[in-house]
């Protein structure tokens, strides 16, 4: 087709997987293309934890090379943006009624060998499993585990008196929409095409060429590539059946993550793991500096295209779980918001959610133009996965099969970890009518950046409207021409968590800002 658009790289889907790889490709000089249907970040990739952690339950499933990789990809991953990714303590505390999930590998042993522990999860293997999590990736930035006595730690304020030990431990707060825009930043600005709201109908080879159709708002778009990447996460085996017309005998398990949110119920800053007599986990975290952040849970969740919400049943177990710990305890009344996520798992043949792999596979089909299709995966390991990718594509393409991302920053993020605190108060001194919490936000949403978007202003009216909660027109006009944002709910939701501050009518003017300006 005369005029059509040929790049060497053409990627289905802008989650995480989708966007880290066209930073990747891009950088090492591909001509890049990105087709998301829906928002960046929209699904998947805006409902996780939050956490960049190397998974420590994943231990007692004995996937020590992925525990191993995403504990290294931690500390680099916290180098490279310091801004929207900090580090957090986790406190565990302990308890007798501790159980193993009973499908474990870890489990089963620890039954063969101390059949009288009856599936409790005994304390020394705790510690254990927690020096094992501090040295198996070579911690270099993050402190160690330690002993925490939760009757005088702050920590056991939040907790009920009848928890007396604890162990504490390092992992790694993220804001997970945000990395992906971030991602999606960096690779346009290294000439990737970013195209939101485009959705890719039919690929179909054509000698050493894919064909791919794209639908937007406007109508039909062709455009070709030299190499097609499949990372629509939920949907990969349907971009797969119905889109490109590939078999594969690779198939995913759709797994659903549920969250609830509430006001703050601590007062100290640190995390709590909690543990089950069911074998399961949750986190309970600090969120967004005025709530708590309480989940997940592990569903089976059938079609992709059914949207994922909470049940009442996961509200329920939720709610349960956090009471048994928590000395505030809370009811539905006290939910101020929910979120959930399907997460496309390969499927390994777990008899359980929560059991199957959080690991990725790539799968590469080489008939004609190559078509590779990601599987799995977990938000810490993106980076990792980008480069595998890029190695198993780097011989069609004919560029470099090595990395270059590891130490290099995101948007934002050029500045050590030591020097955060610096930059926040900087940012006060030079916008001396920024409250702390004001600035605070700003940094942890835009880093350095954050000076561009306030300009030479000498006062909060010079930003120009304030929709509410220090949202102004000055930060709105960067998320729609710097961050791909063309909604309220794009701005209100990814960019920001805003939309847990302002009211209905607050959130239908931004909308109306949005739609004047488009």
């Amino acid at each position: 087709m005369p005029g059509t658009e040929t790049f060497d790289l053409f990627i289905v889907g802008g989650g995480i997987n989708g966007c880290g790889i066209a930073r990747d490709a891009s950088g090492r000089g591909l001509s890049v293309g990105l087709a998301e249907m829906g928002d960046l970040a929209q699904a998947t990739s805006s409902a996780s934890t939050k956490l960049f952690h190397g998974g420590l339950r994943y231990l007692e499933y004995f996937e020590f090379r992925l525990v191993r990789e995403a504990l290294i990809e931690r500390e680099v991953l916290l180098q490279a943006m310091p801004h929207i990714s900090w580090p957090m303590r986790f406190v565990l505390p302990l308890h007798k009624d501790m159980r193993f999930d009973g499908e474990t590998p870890a489990s089963r042993l620890l039954s063969l060998v101390l059949p009288w522990m009856k599936g409790r999860r005994p304390n020394w293997m705790i510690r254990f499993g927690l020096l094992l999590y501090d040295h198996l990736g070579g911690r270099k930035i993050l402190p160690g585990t330690r002993a925490v006595d939760l009757t005088t730690d702050p920590a056991g304020q939040g907790l009920q008196d009848r928890f007396t030990k604890a162990y504490e431990y390092s992992d790694c707060w993220v804001d997970d929409a945000r990395l992906v825009v971030l991602n999606a930043r960096d690779a346009a600005t290294r000439g990737a095409q970013i195209m939101t709201r485009t959705k890719v109908v039919a690929a179909r080879r054509d000698g050493d060429l894919w064909r791919i159709s794209l639908q937007t708002d406007t109508g039909m778009q062709e455009v070709t590539a030299r190499a097609l990447v499949n990372a629509a996460g939920p949907w990969v085996s349907e971009t797969l059946s119905d889109v490109v017309h590939v078999d594969s005998r690779a198939a995913i398990r759709l797994v659903r993550g549920s969250h609830i949110v509430t006001r703050r119920l601590f007062d100290h800053d640190k995390c709590y793991f909690f543990q089950g007599n069911d074998g399961r986990i949750i986190f309970a975290i600090p969120y967004e500096q005025d709530f708590t952040l309480i989940g997940t849970t592990d569903a089976d969740h059938a079609d992709p295209d059914d949207p994922a919400r909470i049940s009442e049943t996961e509200t329920s177990y939720l709610l349960d779980f956090a009471n048994a710990y928590l000395k505030t305890q809370l009811t539905a009344d006290d939910i101020v918001w929910t979120y959930s996520g399907v997460r496309p798992l390969y499927d390994d043949g777990a008899g359980t959610a929560q059991s199957a792999t959080r690991d990725y596979v790539l799968k590469l089909n080489r008939d004609g133009a190559p078509l590779l299709s990601i599987f799995g995966g977990k938000i810490t390991t993106y980076r990792k996965l980008a480069e595998h990718a890029l190695e198993k594509l780097a011989p069609f393409m004919g560029v470099s099969d090595k990395g270059w991302t590891a130490g290099v920053a995101l948007p934002g993020g050029d500045l050590p970890v030591t020097q955060v605190a610096d930059h926040k108060v900087a940012l006060i001194r030079r916008y001396p009518f920024l409250t702390e919490k004001w600035a605070e936000r700003l940094f942890r949403a835009y880093g350095t950046e954050a000076g561009q978007i306030l300009g030479d202003a000498r006062t909060a009216t010079d930003l120009g409207r304030d929709f509410g909660a220090t949202l102004t027109e000055a930060e709105l006009r960067w998320m729609l021409t710097h961050e791909f944002a063309q909604t309220g709910a794009d701005v209100l939701w990814r960019r920001s968590k805003l939309g847990l501050r302002l009211t209905d009518r607050q959130a239908a003017e931004v909308e109306d800002w949005i739609k004047a300006r488009s």
